[in-house]
């Protein structure tokens, strides 16, 4: 669950986006100021940090176009080309297989059932 001081960064950075203005840590502190909301010093650098170089328009609009990944794929995928495409990629091969070898095995294999 969220905390409040990060719910007023979220929708700060989100009226940033909504008026076409780069989203930074000083106009996050501007927008929290003239709300009069009194947050931790880092949390608008870290939102501004972690939103940089992140289309949010196209993050919010592909919130349900992930395969089985819910609302975190989408996200992890907006945010992976900038910081390497090729890792993040090689990072979702592995757990893909390790679901297959899961699913493979069942409770008939082992020698009992639900009803032995």
């Amino acid at each position: 669950m969220l905390s409040s001081d990060e719910v007023a960064c979220v929708y700060s950075a989100l009226i940033l986006q909504d008026d076409d203005i780069a989203i930074t840590a000083e106009k996050i502190n501007t927008i929290l100021k003239a709300a009069g909301v009194d947050v931790e010093p880092y949390w608008p650098t870290l939102f501004a940090k972690a939103l940089e170089g992140v289309d949010l328009r196209q993050l919010i609009t592909n919130v349900g176009a992930g395969v089985g990944g819910g609302a975190g794929a989408p996200g992890v995928a907006a945010g992976a080309p900038a910081a390497g495409g090729e890792a993040a990629a090689a990072k979702e091969e592995p757990k893909k297989e390790e679901k297959k070898e899961e699913s493979e095995e069942s409770d008939e294999d082992m020698g009992f059932g639900l009803f032995d």
